[in-house]
């Protein structure tokens, strides 16, 4: 009997004692699952007492808080690794559109230089090049087309005039003819007037 009672005051002890263990050990705060890092960090700062250059933190906060940082480092190195990815698909992106670019430029200065230019039998000539060429030409066919105006005038002139001298030559000529047929005839006529004249 003295046994058994020995026992049971152990084990009311044991249950005594637990009991004050777990209802002594105090609820982890709020701050320290709910707000950021600093904020948590200030509360152990306020909360803990520093005895000869130590300072005294209860275990589960310590451990909590050596979990929040943890969970905050990973957290962080998991976004500086998807920034890193981010960075490295915006440079490759990058990298493309300056290909692009360079290809859209050489294309445009191309297309520029087929659009500022002409080809004229075979040479590729600028647009104010092949203006000043085809000016030039207009200008010397005008020219031409001016003095062979100016010749074909003069020479029309002097057609007429050729035509009214020669006309008046001709009229000249006739009256001549006319005369110098009347005078022959006049004379022949004269001669055998003459003939018969000494005959008779």
């Amino acid at each position: 009997m003295k046994q058994s009672l020995i026992r049971s005051v152990l084990i009311l002890t044991v249950l005594v004692i637990a009991f004050i263990k777990v209802t002594g050990q105090a609820v982890i705060p709020d701050i320290l699952i709910k707000n950021t890092l600093n904020e948590q960090l200030k509360y152990i700062e306020e909360k803990t007492r520093i005895y000869e250059d130590y300072r005294a933190i209860r275990e589960d906060m310590f451990q909590k808080i050596k979990s929040n940082v943890s969970d905050t480092l990973s957290a962080v190195n998991n976004k500086i690794s998807e920034l890193n990815k981010m960075v490295s698909s915006l440079s490759l992106t990058i990298d493309t559109l300056r290909k692009n670019l360079k290809s859209t430029e050489s294309s445009l200065d191309e297309m520029t230089r087929s659009k500022n230019s002409i080809s004229l039998f075979g040479f590729e000539l600028n647009k104010s090049d092949y203006n000043k060429i085809m000016w030039t030409i207009i200008a010397g066919l005008s020219a031409a087309l001016i003095i062979g105006f100016l010749v074909f005038k003069r020479n029309l002139s002097v057609l007429f005039s050729t035509k009214n001298e020669f006309q008046e030559l001709k009229n000249e000529f006739e009256a001549y003819r006319k005369t110098s047929r009347e005078a022959r005839e006049k004379l022949t006529m004269d001669h055998f007037n003459e003939i018969k004249r000494l005959k008779g």
